[in-house]
């Protein structure tokens, strides 16, 4: 019996625990944490769980990076990086942005991503080589060929030493292109530039959960995903900038110029 496709064990495994968080949305929960104001819900365990539970059925000897056990499972060419719940804050909130966020790596190169929104039950897939997809039909980025009409988002670092390069960036940009949110969930804000809704994305303080799902949508979505530097684009990238080409340059250029400022 040959062993199942890991796009089809992630996608089960997203599904499986975006049916949990939908169903405790908007209800109490006991919530932890693990610093000042980074939270985790017994949902985000939960969700977690029944990701794990999933894909070790599937490949017992694949190992996980999971956010909130970390590692799991024996060292293997093959690793799943999860992020059960990502936008926990909102979630705790009851502010309805978050998604479940499933990598599958062979050989430290990401070649499945899926993404899912349980409130808005999208679906956004990514194979290498096979492109991207919302809800199983095909995606693309963006057409926008200047940051001034781009929308743009980004996040802001737990870390509060961190927070005023941040607002930096956020003020240099306000200015510098059409609209800038900052809704609260990095992976979900991945998956829009992927399929066109936002021309830009970027933040400085993010775990491979965060991105590696994200970064292949894009990818495949035809867009571009660097370091904030510009260097290339690496699993373990804690800045990362993200768009879909057009507007990458200068992108990355405004960003160096806020952070030319602060440090004046």
């Amino acid at each position: 019996m040959s062993e199942p496709a890991p796009r089809d064990v992630a996608i089960q495994a997203a599904q499986a625990a975006a049916r949990i968080l939908r169903r405790g949305f908007g209800r109490t929960h006991r919530i932890s944490r693990k610093g000042l104001v980074d939270l985790v819900t017994e949902q985000d365990r939960r969700s977690e769980e029944a990701i794990v539970q999933t894909i070790q059925s599937a490949f017992p000897n694949h190992a996980i990076l999971a956010e909130e056990r970390g590692v799991a499972g024996v060292p293997s060419r093959y690793r799943w990086i999860v992020d059960p719940l990502d936008g926990t804050t909102n979630y705790a909130h009851g502010y309805p942005i978050f998604c479940v966020s499933i990598a599958f790596e062979r050989d430290g190169q990401v070649d499945v991503g899926v993404i899912v929104d349980p409130l808005r039950q999208e679906i956004f897939v990514a194979e290498r080589g096979q492109g991207t997809t919302i809800n199983g039909r095909p995606a693309h980025v963006s057409r926008t060929t200047q940051l001034i009409a781009s929308l743009l988002e980004t996040g802001f670092p737990y870390e509060r030493s961190r927070v005023g390069i941040a607002l930096a960036q956020f003020e240099y940009l306000a200015y510098a292109a059409q609209g800038l949110r900052r809704a609260g969930a990095a992976a979900l804000a991945l998956a829009y530039v992927a399929i066109g809704r936002l021309d830009g994305f970027w933040e400085a303080t993010l775990s491979p959960w965060d991105h590696a799902a994200g970064a292949l949508l894009i990818q495949e979505a035809g867009g571009i995903v660097t370091q904030i530097d510009g260097a290339p684009y690496r699993t373990d990238s804690r800045a990362i900038a993200a768009s879909n080409g057009l507007i990458h340059a200068d992108l990355l250029a405004a960003l160096q110029q806020a952070s030319a400022r602060i440090h004046r």
